[in-house]
């Protein structure tokens, strides 16, 4: 699933080469730390959060097939 979300994220930024994406498990439940370059945020966010809703809502259901929760956060 972090080659989802690498996939995703670099197809919406202007610099793919600046994105980093970590996998931090705990139990059940998986959060993916996603970095971007500072201009490029914007573009990962969506207006008004739809983009980033919709990345969540995709892997929430790739994680269902596995009983897993998942989770996405854009830090600086």
């Amino acid at each position: 699933m972090k080659a989802v979300v690498e996939t995703v994220v670099r197809n919406l930024v202007d610099h793919p080469d600046q994105v980093e994406v970590t996998e931090e498990e705990y139990g059940r439940s998986i959060n993916f730390v996603v970095r971007v370059a500072d201009g490029d945020r914007g573009n990962v966010i969506g207006r008004n959060g739809t983009t980033i809703q919709a990345l969540r809502a995709l892997l929430n259901g790739l994680g269902q097939r596995r009983r897993l929760r998942v989770d996405v956060d854009l830090v600086d």
